[in-house]
């Protein structure tokens, strides 16, 4: 009966009205909430280090009954061994205090037999002890107790427990501040007479030493004491015969773990939420963790079951985690697999000797928003390393095979042998820095020719470390001053805007509609800059499967922007590294249909070759007259690319000869076809995409997503999508995201250079497989009914 009441939220609710335990009662740990809250701040600031499996060697270090250490492949090992029991997880669950819903208890203690854990239980528990000891045999429960004002009432309490088969008794010292006023009926096992309106009458107001060492006496079952502050508590707490300590200071942890040296199992308590947590625990020194707020979640959304899940997913998580840091057992946890990130409030750091720098005397850029947002992601992913992510718009890298690179390189010499090349000269070309404007440049040009109907000069191309130095050296060239401005479709990408901000070049945003940007917009904003004494340079657009939001510009559309540019004498700057990936003929580039050497062409061949090997390209065919002091007045005429050439031989000198020897490889061996050599990822891209906007449109169908004031739209290609959601999708949503709900995405107030996306979610498909595509969406859509729900949303104005 108490199992289906667990399971029935309407029959809790009805029964706890009832009972006087309402459906806002909470477990309670023994940290107070300022305690929990100061250790999730604490693990907000730890970050984990990525390692290789096999053992971190200064990793490891001696933990109290542990299993000996695993060797080989594999997931890792979570089991421990703790007061002589093996548990699958350094997990604790609760200690559960007033559950948050009648019959919960009993359905917490079975969920955590079944997962093999020890569920830690109030003194003042709804079922009797044997109810809850029979419930959970192979994982027997134990026993929070306290300073009671009569010590018979404890004595009797321990024995109950001991003769119904506990596992181990819970002391707390301190004040009872963990302890919440509210009214019980007295329980089976508790020897007294009940009921009472305020359970805090029985307890006195403090456990001291006294106590622990009375209980120590009183009972034959292992006693762990709670509230170690330091040292000298846990040097006592061993004096006075305590078989464990429990801290709640994790910042504290590794001191008390240390000066323990293995004598006894240290655990932590408070703050834990994810498996990511639990490897910062055990690395910092504790050789188990309790797990109350998880559970209490899982118990809430879906009784037994809930807490089932809630349970195994930091298993999970915790396996996840630990094969981040390479570990391979708990054993191989240790401190050099953790970095922590400086308090708040501490000093900032200062050189040896001498004046430190000050961020106000460097450039204002290293200060920009948009400079972090990438490094802000990273941490995100490597403190939340269960978490599912949406955010990396990386392609998927198993496509690549090691050996492929011998195979291009060998392809590449073998090209230069068959064109004559000597082998002193074939050396060279591998060994030396070679031309700044790049060796490969007619094979690119071929390629183009070829798979793009882009019939250029290879004299007009500057193969550049990816695309992103393509953009610095054209914005470099292009804004001479400061009334230039480069107008960009927003939201946009941040690597032009930030290379823009590195370069104190003034940006204006043309906001994108949801088919695109209109040619209308752009013109307005051309007519708006030079009314404002500003001379708009070029125009920065992303026409097929863009990035961020996915939008694919028409046929129509390109070629009114083709005409507009020429009519306004400015250039367009085009970036389309997802259309060889994404299924489908493509529509024609800008450049391709460029009859007036008003396009500049960004090419990259990361998503098309491999990211690694740091390969771009730019077209540049706009011819420059040079008629500065020129004898009889005649004026040379040379190529954009030229130009660009000069200011690379300043910044990169080359790009690596080895990287340009594998590009052209490949593309020799696809005869430059490169869209026929991405024939299989362009399908999978493509499979994921639909895989996504299915799993979407199932979980939140219609009539739903309505109600929510959720929409989100259906690119046909590419790597991204974008949700518009009625809450603010910023930095702290994707903190609670990842840390509540295990889904990463990325927010789009990063893409829009003059403000907004507030209400924007940028979701990426490419490095996600099918299984991942599923669970990710689940969590994303839990996490966005649980946002919108959340008291703070304002779904007023969702989307712009």
């Amino acid at each position: 009966m108490a199992e289906q009441i667990a399971d029935d939220p309407a029959r809790s609710a009805h029964q706890a009205q009832q009972t006087g335990l309402g459906s806002d009662s909470v477990p309670h740990n023994f940290p107070d909430e300022r305690a929990c809250a100061a250790n999730r701040d604490a693990f907000d600031r730890i970050g984990l280090r990525q390692g290789r499996r096999g053992g971190q060697g200064s990793g490891r270090r001696e933990r109290t009954g542990g299993e000996a250490r695993r060797t080989g492949a594999g997931p890792p090992e979570t089991t421990v061994k703790i007061l002589d029991r093996s548990w699958p997880a350094p997990l604790v669950v609760g200690p559960l205090d007033a559950p948050a819903r009648p019959g919960g208890e009993l359905a917490v203690v079975r969920a955590a037999a079944a997962a093999g854990l020890p569920a830690a239980v109030s003194a003042f528990a709804e079922r009797s002890f044997a109810e809850l000891a029979s419930a959970a045999a192979d994982a027997p429960p134990w026993l929070r107790t306290y300073a009671f004002q009569d010590r018979e009432t404890a004595r009797h309490l321990a024995g109950r427990a001991e003769d119904a088969g506990f596992g181990a008794l819970l002391l707390a010292l301190g004040d009872r501040d963990d302890v919440r006023a509210r009214r019980v009926a007295a329980p089976a096992d508790l020897g007294v007479r009940g009921p009472f309106d305020d359970v805090r009458t029985l307890l006195r107001a403090r456990a001291e030493w006294s106590d622990v060492a009375w209980l120590r006496a009183a009972t034959a079952l292992p006693l762990l004491v709670a509230g170690v502050r330091g040292p000298a508590d846990a040097q006592r707490a061993l004096d006075t015969g305590a078989d464990g300590i429990v801290v709640t200071d994790l910042d504290a942890l590794p001191e008390i773990a240390a000066s323990v040296a293995g004598r006894c199992p240290v655990l932590l308590s408070g703050g834990v939420r994810h498996g990511a947590d639990i490897v910062a625990a055990l690395a910092s020194g504790a050789d188990a963790v309790f797990a109350g707020r998880p559970v209490l979640d899982g118990l809430r959304a879906g009784g037994r079951a809930g807490v089932t899940e809630a349970l195994d997913g930091l298993v999970r998580e915790l396996g996840d985690a630990m094969a981040f840091t390479g570990a391979a057992t708990v054993t191989d946890l240790g401190p050099d697999m953790i970095r922590t990130g400086p308090r708040p409030a501490d000093a900032p750091p200062t050189r040896a000797a001498g004046r430190p720098l000050r961020k106000t005397e460097l450039h204002a850029a290293v200060s920009d928003p948009v400079l972090d947002t990438m490094t802000f992601l990273n941490e995100i992913t490597t403190r939340y390393p269960g978490a599912i992510s949406f955010a990396p718009g990386r392609p998927y890298d198993g496509f690549f095979d090691s050996e492929q690179i011998f195979t291009h390189l060998r392809r590449y010499l073998n090209h230069l042998e068959e064109q004559g090349s000597s082998p002193q000269q074939v050396r060279t070309s591998m060994y030396q820095y070679g031309p700044t404007a790049g060796q490969i440049r007619e094979i690119i040009a071929d390629s183009l020719r070829a798979d793009e109907n882009i019939d250029v000069p290879a004299e007009s191309i500057v193969v550049t470390v990816g695309a992103q130095e393509a953009m610095l050296l054209v914005l470099r060239a292009l804004m001479t001053g400061p009334d230039d401005v480069l107008l960009v479709s927003s939201p946009c990408y941040v690597g032009i805007t930030g290379a823009a901000r590195l370069l104190d070049v003034a940006v204006a945003a043309v906001e994108e509609r949801e088919d695109g940007i209109s040619c209308a917009d752009l013109e307005a904003a051309i007519r708006t800059e030079r009314a404002r004494g500003r001379r708009p340079r070029a125009f920065y657009v992303v026409p097929d499967h863009s990035n961020p939001s996915g939008t694919t510009m028409g046929a129509r559309a390109r070629a009114e922007l083709l005409e507009l540019a020429a009519r306004h004498g400015i250039l367009v700057l085009e970036d389309s590294p997802y259309r060889l990936v994404s299924p489908g003929r493509p529509l024609p580039t800008l450049k391709s249909l460029d009859r007036t050497h008003t396009v500049v062409h960004l090419g990259s061949f990361s998503k098309t070759v491999f990211p690694g090997a740091r390969v771009g390209f730019v077209i540049a065919d706009q011819p420059v007259v040079d008629d500065t002091d020129r004898p009889g007045g005649a004026a040379r005429v040379g190529l954009f690319a030229d130009e660009l050439a000069k200011i690379k031989s300043m910044v990169t000198v080359n790009t690596s000869s080895l990287s340009q020897a594998a590009v052209a490889g490949a593309l020799l061996a696809a005869e430059g076809r490169v869209s026929e050599m991405n024939t299989a990822a362009a399908a999978y891209y493509g499979d994921a995409m639909r895989a996504t906007l299915r799993e979407l449109d199932r979980r939140l169908p219609p009539e739903r997503r309505e109600a929510l004031g959720v929409r989100w739209n259906e690119p046909t290609g590419g790597f991204f999508l974008t949700l518009r959601v009625p809450f603010r999708a910023d930095n702290a949503a994707l903190i609670r995201s990842a840390q509540d709900f295990g889904v990463i995405w990325t927010p789009m107030t990063y893409f829009h250079p003059g403000g907004g996306g507030l209400h924007g979610i940028r979701l990426s498909t490419s490095y996600l497989t099918p299984a991942q595509i599923a669970e990710g969406t689940a969590r994303l859509v839990r996490f966005i009914e649980a946002q919108s729900a959340a008291p703070h949303t304002t779904s007023g104005g969702a989307a712009r």
